[in-house]
């Protein structure tokens, strides 16, 4: 096991000096014992004597990503052991849409006697995305109209017994796979009727985006409780339907209402638009609200465009939160831009830098050179994480002298301000732009992060040709995993498909640290109480799936990181996110640890590792408001709520996090 947590850390199948072992072709893998002086490898961890041992490297050759280990999960999808196929077809999902050679096995597997194996073949194939497997992912969720039917609306509990698991995941694949037709094969009757009315038959509908939904999805609005009728609202406001407009009204005003689905409706009201969404939203602008409710109705009713509004936002532009102060700036730009820029200029500079950030991107939707002055002013702000706005802004006015500006950004001391101006670079490719990137990869190389180094290779990508690449196969060995796998992947879009970053990743701690007890054999499940002014909000540590993951979180909290953090991010009915020292979303412990994906689903409470793409995870962290499919098997799930769930439902951005503490079974710092 201590092998299999240090070449899943490195990113690689086996040692350097590892023999390597062919996966078997056919019928049941040769289970086979190795000695501590074997050199290393998952190739024969997975053949391994001890099926747990076999099903956790099956794990890691997913985790991994790498093409090379699909022959060997293909292979453990015979194994003898339902659990080790089961985690085989659940591996080659992560894996991804490169493992679209594994999609014809998974099909196979979903005629496996074991149910939890064919539930993971049905997640398998949603997240390999093989379309071509839809016909038979509903075969195999055959009778789950009758397993679902008695499910009540917003039970979470997971997992379920595997026969209803293989419903559940099956409404999760065929909406990854955009495939209405075999999904309302599973989730309405012949008649256009919902099957159920448990919350992942309104997730699936309204995660597809079909009109034809639309009679279900109102039928789903109606139900009692929280998800069913907030996702199914979610729906008919994408699909911006007028039917559902009472529904949609009756709920926003309904105080006794979770907080949740007020939220929803008050959204779908603002996308739907015309006189009959808007008159509700004005009526509830008009009531005194606070709080997420009051935030989500002056975002929507900016969506809706009805400058009868105006006014009355305006008067949010001078609100004691800085939430708001912001939210009411996108509202009154969208309303009437001439009329803000008046009120504008009459306002004082706002004292936080969140608002200034926010009223840079607001002013670079005027598509006009007239708000220049105000985002040059912005661009010399004193304070760093306004910049990045300012740029994109500036970028978004095609203003004149863009690219003298974003030149001189790429020698910044802020490393996002530099990150993005090498994006901007790399959208606009202006002349003398590659020795500038080049430079500016070299100047990243003293970052702490990676941000700015990963984005001037991304813009030099764009750029293409002779000159670029040299850089870029360098980068093939950046210090920094997530910028290997990053810059391979650029590599392959400019025709290099034999590019592979460097391996093993680099380590930061001993290859002895792999064997400790503590992370092999745990005796307790680590608690967190994360404090505020609110409460604590408790937390289970996973460290059986999440060993690194969970440790990483353990000690940061005990060194004090997350002490006098605000939550940066709020977003309700989906997140609450903290973690980040600098507040804007781009901070970090200044390194990035792997992903550790599990099969457990995010569900009200569910506490993940927020990313930049694949394997950056850091410090921050998120806790799910209500469940969210889609981040499934993609974001690591490293703990669950277990108590302060009051706590979590009262958050605001910008709340303070006063310190995080730890119980492992003996101390409580």
């Amino acid at each position: 096991m201590g092998w299999i947590l240090r070449l899943e850390q490195q990113r690689a199948l086996r040692d350097a000096d590892a023999t390597p072992v062919a996966a078997p072709a056919a019928d049941v893998p040769s289970p086979r014992t190795f000695s501590s002086a074997t050199a290393a490898g998952l190739d024969q961890l997975a053949l391994d004597s001890d099926p747990s041992v076999r099903r956790r490297a099956v794990l890691a050759i997913g985790r991994i990503g790498m093409l090379d280990g699909l022959p060997y999960l293909v292979s453990a999808l015979q194994d003898s052991d339902a659990q080790v196929r089961a985690m085989a077809a659940f591996a080659i999902g992560l894996i991804g849409p490169d493992a679209r050679d594994g999609a014809r096995p998974l099909r196979t597997a979903l005629e496996d006697p074991s149910p939890i194996v064919r539930a993971r073949a049905v997640e398998g194939l949603g997240l390999v995305g093989d379309a071509a497997s839809a016909p038979a992912i509903v075969t195999a969720a055959a009778g789950c109209d009758a397993r679902m039917v008695s499910i009540a609306p917003d039970d979470e509990e997971a997992p379920k017994a595997p026969e209803t698991e293989i419903c559940r995941l099956a409404l999760f694949a065929l909406a990854r796979l955009r495939d209405y037709e075999r999904l309302a094969q599973v989730a309405l009757t012949p008649e256009g009727q919902p099957v159920s009315r448990w919350w992942p038959v309104a997730y699936a509908l309204q995660r597809i985006g079909d009109p034809r939904a639309t009679p279900a999805l109102l039928l789903l609005a109606t139900t009692p409780g929280v998800n069913t009728a907030g996702f199914a609202l979610r729906g008919l406001g994408t699909l911006k339907d007028r039917a559902a407009v009472p529904l949609a009204k009756a709920a926003a005003f309904n105080t006794d209402a979770d907080v949740k689905v007020r939220i929803a409706a008050v959204r779908a009201l603002g996308q739907i638009g015309g006189p009959a969404a808007i008159e509700p939203l004005l009526e509830l602008l008009g009531q005194p609200t606070s709080g997420t409710i009051a935030l989500e109705i002056v975002t929507a009713v900016g969506t809706s465009g009805h400058a009868r509004a105006f006014d009355v936002l305006v008067e949010r532009l001078n609100d004691p939160s800085p939430a708001m102060r912001a939210a009411a700036l996108t509202a009154v730009a969208k309303l009437s831009p001439d009329a803000f820029l008046l009120v504008l200029s009459g306002l004082n500079r706002d004292p936080e830098w969140s608002v200034r950030a926010t009223l840079a991107n607001v002013l670079g939707t005027f598509g006009s050179e007239r708000v220049t002055p105000a985002l040059e002013e912005l661009l010399a702000d004193e304070d760093a994480r306004v910049h990045g706005a300012a740029l994109e802004a500036l970028a978004a006015i095609k203003v004149q002298n863009l690219t003298a500006i974003l030149f001189k950004s790429l020698e910044a001391p802020d490393f996002m301000e530099r990150a993005a101006a090498a994006r901007l670079i790399g959208d606009s490719r202006p002349d003398g732009g590659i020795p500038q990137l080049i430079a500016a990869y070299e100047r990243g190389q003293s970052d702490a992060a990676y941000a700015a180094r990963a984005a001037a290779l991304e813009a030099l990508s764009k750029y293409g040709g002779d000159a670029v690449m040299p850089t870029l196969r360098e980068a093939l060995s950046d210090r920094d995993w997530p910028v290997r796998w990053r810059v391979a992947s650029f590599l392959h879009s400019l025709g290099d498909r034999a590019a592979v970053p460097t391996r093993p990743a680099p380590l930061r701690v001993p290859n002895e640290s792999f064997e400790a007890a503590e992370l092999l054999h745990p005796q307790f499940s680590p608690h967190a109480f994360i404090e505020t002014a609110l409460g604590a909000i408790e937390i289970e540590l996973n460290v059986v799936e999440t060993p690194i993951t969970a440790r990483n979180f353990v000690d940061l909290a005990r060194a004090g990181f997350f002490t006098g953090m605000r939550v940066h991010r709020v977003v309700p009915t989906f997140v609450v996110q903290a973690g980040d020292q600098r507040g804007d979303g781009e901070g970090g412990p200044g390194y990035a640890i792997p992903d550790e994906l599990t099969w457990q689903p995010y569900v009200r409470g569910t506490v993940g590792m927020a990313l930049d793409w694949r394997d950056t995870a850091g410090s921050q962290w998120f806790i799910t408001l209500s469940p969210q499919p889609h981040l499934d098997a993609k974001y690591t799930t490293f703990a669950r709520v277990v108590n302060g769930w009051d706590v979590l439902d009262r958050l605001s951005q910008w709340d303070v996090i006063e310190r995080v503490r730890i119980w492992d079974g003996v101390t409580f710092n």
